[in-house]
Order: structure tokens, then C-alpha cells, then sequence
């Protein structure tokens, strides 16, 4: 049973607490009834009881040993924010209408990352739903939500929730998810929510008041690490599995993005992923569907998706930064900070995309060690790829898209270059019509000496990397609504191109079975290092596709005797006029003894004809 109130019927309440070392916990209820009621501990350290006057929409607060009084650690919702008590919710009153949902393979995903309040002008799930149409019309399947736990205040990326189980008040709380994951499932889209399991925010994070959540063996960038090996930990890693489950089994989610795995810190003989994985498989078996869990990791560490029975912890895929590193450098020259590790040749990139990995057990200069470890067996549809995502444009100190460090022609490329690949590729917000506002990093802290120690420890974080431009003020309501869509101001013809160009992307990569078909195996590449041009042939059955990306300032040759005989067609030529590009001609048919011109920062797709 997951922790906090349970709405039994009939008026009556069911209420779980963890706190082993407490000797007294009651509930009081403040509104609209009122009363308090003393709860009996069990031998785990539970904390039980059932109210019989206490049901949906009451708010009821805990007192801990008669002194403090604080919110639920199991809360669903918290109407008056973190610090105001908690409100019992009925989830069995919401009418589902997506019984028929099966949902998605993990191949087929096309994944579109938002923020719930920069994405719409309301910054809600119903603000979101009014855009879903578009992005079906994209070609886009799955949304990827930032996470939406309860956290201080209205504006924060999410990574500051205090309430795993509570969905945030301002953005429409748990009704307001679920008829957005309604609205989805009715589309045939999916959603993959974000979850922060390797540490809670500092505002509002009264956990350590219950129990034992924390341990001082080891510390996160962002605050105590969560007690997942030591004594008692039992009871907080079913805490955090619980609220998994929890985000399935009430709210219909379709799988999990685990923030930072790196940070949680494990060093028991069964990790704590590990357990994740199972407790999820088991349910998933249970419930006859598949739900999916994609970690983030900076380790490069392929355990995490290796299957247990190989030593690994079984999990679905991994977000994949070196192919997003390598690409950058590629396209930015940038070579600060992290991006020290990647250059401007072709090497880097074409590893990534041959293997997922690019450091693999190699010198790492920026971490001034060995990193990594090699993906090259790890099949395809375990990693997800991107050219933008919240922590690569927010963790810029200025925020800036793609769209104001590269040119037109290479927005086009970097598109091509991800959607095109033998990987499950992900969109950030807005990328795909060249948004130009900034993704700031933002948040809404009450205490001053927080918003100011957030304020020193950005500036100390961005020392070794981009420190030109004003700093921009985390708290300031203006870096939120700066970092809101601004689509209003994108109907001119060049953003209605570029997002015509991925549509069109992803309409290839689903139609053309070469490109549908996610294979390292069906995959050579070759690469004109001298010039930066790509060579990329895919293959699945009867067809076949040669896709070629130049990275290069100037036109690149290429004999097209080195393609397997046959004729091959043009699907897409990223410099022609009907994408805006330069007009650089290339040939619709391309036979053995031609010679392809290929133009700079262009991504041209040829397929060979069938019986040809």
C-alpha cells in the first residue's frame, strides 16, 4: 500500500504514515471538518489508522509527537503549496475513456519534451491539451513531461519537488494530469512523466521530520542523498517504488524518466534500479501492458540497460548526451566546460551513432579520468538521442537554442541528423519551428537566503563554461515568462518551413522501412573526415536508404560507384528552395557512375527503388 490517505468510501479515510522513531502521530483535520485522531504504529514503523469522517476534499495536517505539525510525506495533493496541509483525493471518480489504449513500442516513439508552464500561454495540463492536434499533426507520439511532483511555489523547472506523490497545484493538480494523459491516450499518444528519486528539494522538504529518508554518507550536487543503503532503508526504497507504481496504476502514465541516477547513491548487493525494474516488470505482467523506465545517467554505464540476467538492472533505454555532445561541437565549435571532450572532427559523432557511446572506458580530460563504458552490443532502441533538451539549453547560463547559435541550413542538419538515426529520438519544445526565446533556469522560493544561495551556486556552476551577458536572476518572475513559447511570434514563412522539415523527417523515418527499423547491425557508416561529410547506409529487407550529412563549410564530392547498384531516388534534399535552403541542385535519380555534389550543412536521402 503506497503511504499517505486512502479514500475507502462511505465517508471513511485510510491513513499510512512511515516514522519509525516518532511516539506519537495524529491527524487533525482542518477543513471543512475538523477533529483530531490518533494513529496506532505498527512493527515497521508505520503509522496506521481509519478515520471514518474524512473524505474527499478535506485537508488534514499530521502532528508529529504533539510538537510539529506537517504535511503528508504521501500527500496526492497540495492545494495551498508545500507547506499547507495536504487534501484526500478520490481518484476512482475520474472517467477514464482510454480502455482500448495499449500504448506504444519503444521503437516507434517520436518523443517531444515540454515544461508544463513555459509550453502554453496558461502553463497547465490544459493549456497543453490545446496543442496536442499540432503536435499529432507533427508526427510527434510521446510527450515527455518535466516533473510535475509539487514543488515551492508557481515557476520551477520541477527538479525542486518536496511531494513525490503530489501533483503540482498551479498546474491543474491531479485532475488536471489526467485528463491530459486522457487526451493523449485518445490521440494514440503516450506520456513519459520525469521523476526525481536521487534527491528532494530544499523548500518544503519536511521528510527528514518522519524518518530516516537521508543519510550523511554521501551528499548530491542538490542537497542530502537519499537513504537507499543503510538502516531503514527498506521503507524508503518502497517509498520511491510505490510512487512508480503510483504514477501507473492511477494517473495511466506510460513510462518514467529517471532524473540523474547517477546521484543515487547504492552500494548494496541488489541497486536500488535494479529493484525498480522488477517491482515495474512484475507489474507490468500483472496489468498485461508495458510501461517503460528511461533513466539519465552521466556515467556512460550500460548496466543500467543491460538485461539482469547479463548483470544489469533491466531497465528500458538511456538518455544519450555524447551523441548530443559530439553533434553540438560538430555544429558550435564550442569547447568549454564539458563540450572540451568532443571536437570538430568526424570521429566522435560517427562513433556515437555507430554505438550510442562515445566515451567508453577513454580518457575523459574535463573529468580527468577514464569514463565510460562501451554500448556497442546495447541495441538501438535503448538509447534516446536529441540536439536540444531542458538541461543542454537551460544549463547554458544565457539559455540559448539552437536556433540563435547555428544557421538555418544547420538547424536543418542537426533535425536530420537525429531523426534520421538508429535511435528513439527526442524534440525539445519549440525546436521544431526554430524558437528563439530562451529556456532559463527559474524558480520561486519564498525563503531570501535560499533564492540567494541559488543565485551564488549558478554563478559558480557556469565559472568554467559560457560567462558573457548578464546573469539572469533564477527568482526574477521575468526569466520565467521569458522562457515561455512564443508562437504567436513564429508565423513567418521561414519557422513554417523548418517545422514542415520535420514533419517531413519523421514521416520518413516511419514509412521507409530502412529508417523504421532501428539496427546498429543494418547500419554502415563511412565518413570523409578531410571534409566532414557522413555516409550513413541503412537497410532492413528490400529496402535501403543512403542518407548523407555534410558538415562541412563547402560543397563535398562524392562517386556514387562506392552505393550498392541501382538506382536511387531523392527523398529529401535539405538544401533545396522548398526548404528555404540555397538551391544547391542535386540529382532526383542517382545512378552507379554519377558524381553527388553535396552541398554544405545539408542533409540529402536517397532510397533505392524497389526491383531496381
Amino acid at each position: 500500500m503506497k503511504p499517505g490517505a486512502r479514500y475507502l468510501g462511505n465517508g471513511a479515510s485510510e491513513f499510512r504514515i512511515w516514522a519509525p522513531l516518532l511516539e506519537r502521530m495524529e491527524v487533525r483535520l482542518v477543513s471543512p471538518a475538523e477533529g483530531i485522531y490518533p494513529l496506532c504504529q505498527d512493527d515497521m514503523g508505520f503509522w496506521n489508522g481509519v478515520i471514518e469522517d474524512a473524505k474527499p476534499g478535506d485537508d488534514y495536517i499530521l502532528v508529529l509527537n504533539e510538537e510539529k505539525e506537517r504535511p503528508d510525506p504521501g500527500s496526492e495533493f497540495q492545494p495551498y503549496g508545500v507547506h499547507g496541509p495536504s487534501r484526500i483525493v478520490d481518484h476512482k471518480t475520474f472517467a477514464w475513456s482510454d480502455e482500448a489504449w495499449s500504448g506504444l513500442a519503444l521503437e516507434e516513439m517520436i518523443i517531444y519534451e515540454l515544461h508544463v508552464g513555459t509550453f502554453s500561454e496558461t502553463g497547465t495540463f490544459a493549456g497543453i491539451i490545446s496543442h496536442l492536434d499540432d503536435l499529432q499533426e507533427l508526427g510527434v507520439n510521446t510527450l515527455s513531461l518535466m516533473p510535475v511532483a509539487q514543488f515551492p511555489g508557481e515557476r520551477n523547472w520541477g527538479y525542486d519537488g518536496v511531494y513525490p506523490f503530489a501533483v503540482q497545484n498551479s498546474y491543474g493538480g491531479p485532475d488536471g494530469l489526467k485528463k491530459l494523459v486522457n487526451a493523449c491516450h485518445d490521440r494514440g499518444m503516450a506520456v513519459i512523466l520525469d521523476v526525481v528519486y536521487n534527491h528532494l528539494g530544499p523548500e518544503g522538504n519536511y521528510l527528514a521530520d518522519f524518518g530516516p529518508y537521508f543519510t550523511d554518507r554521501f551528499r548530491t550536487p542538490w542537497g542530502p542523498a537519499v537513504n537507499f543503503d543503510s538502516a531503514w532503508s527498506d521503507q524508503v526504497r518502497s517509498y520511491f517504488i510505490e510512487n512508480a507504481l503510483y504514477w501507473f496504476d492511477t494517473f495511466h502514465l506510460d513510462g518514467l524518466r529517471l532524473d540523474a541516477v547517477h546521484a543515487i547513491c547504492d552500494l548494496g548487493a541488489k541497486h536500488f534500479l535494479q529493484e525498480l525494474g522488477e517491482a515495474v516488470e512484475k507489474y507490468c505482467r500483472s496489468k498485461g501492458r508495458k510501461h517503460l523506465l528511461i533513466p539519465e545517467s552521466d556515467l556512460n554505464d550500460a548496466r543500467l540497460i543491460r538485461p539482469r540476467q547479463e548483470g544489469g538492472y533491466g531497465l528500458d533505454a538511456q538518455w544519450c548526451d555524447d551523441f548530443h555532445h559530439a553533434l553540438h561541437v560538430l555544429l558550435t565549435g564550442e569547447d568549454r566546460g564539458y563540450y572540451s571532450d568532443f571536437s570538430t572532427s568526424t570521429e566522435q559523432l560517427g562513433k556515437a551513432i555507430r554505438e550510442g557511446f562515445v566515451y567508453s572506458w577513454e580518457y575523459s580530460r574535463f573529468r580527468k579520468k577514464h569514463h565510460g563504458s562501451s554500448s556497442r552490443n546495447c541495441p538501438s532502441h535503448r538509447f534516446v538521442v536529441f540536439s536540444q533538451n531542458h538541461d543542454q539549453v537551460g544549463n547554458r547560463m544565457l539559455g540559448e537554442r539552437l536556433s540563435t547559435l547555428v544557421s538555418f541550413e544547420a538547424l536543418k542538419l542537426a533535425a536530420a541528423t537525429v531523426i534520421l538515426s538508429p535511435y528513439v529520438p527526442l524534440l525539445f519544445m519549440g525546436e521544431e519551428y526554430g524558437e528563439e526565446n530562451p529556456f532559463l533556469y527559474f524558480v520561486s522560493h519564498s525563503d531570501p537566503d535560499l533564492q540567494e544561495g541559488i543565485r551564488q551556486g549558478r554563478r559558480k556552476e557556469f565559472e568554467g563554461f559560457y560567462c558573457q551577458g548578464e546573469f539572469p536572476d533564477p527568482q526574477s518572475p521575468m526569466t520565467f515568462l521569458r522562457s515561455k513559447l512564443n508562437r504567436e511570434g513564429k508565423s513567418g514563412e521561414k519557422y513554417q518551413v523548418l517545422r514542415d522539415f520535420y514533419r517531413r523527417l519523421i514521416r520518413l523515418r516511419r514509412e521507409v522501412p530502412a529508417l523504421a527499423n532501428l539496427s546498429k547491425d543494418n547500419l554502415n557508416l563511412s565518413a570523409d573526415a578531410a571534409h566532414k561529410l557522413f555516409i550513413i547506409q541503412r537497410w532492413h529487407g528490400g529496402s535501403r536508404v543512403v542518407c548523407f550529412l555534410n558538415f562541412d563549410v563547402s560543397a563535398v564530392r562524392f562517386s556514387a560507384g562506392e552505393l550498392s547498384a541501382g538506382r536511387w531516388q531523392c527523398r529529401l534534399n535539405s538544401s533545396d528552395k522548398t526548404w528555404l535552403g540555397p538551391g544547391h541542385s542535386l540529382p532526383d535519380i542517382l545512378e552507379p557512375a554519377d558524381e553527388l555534389l553535396v552541398p554544405p550543412a545539408c542533409c540529402a536521402l536517397y532510397q533505392i527503388e524497389v526491383g531496381s
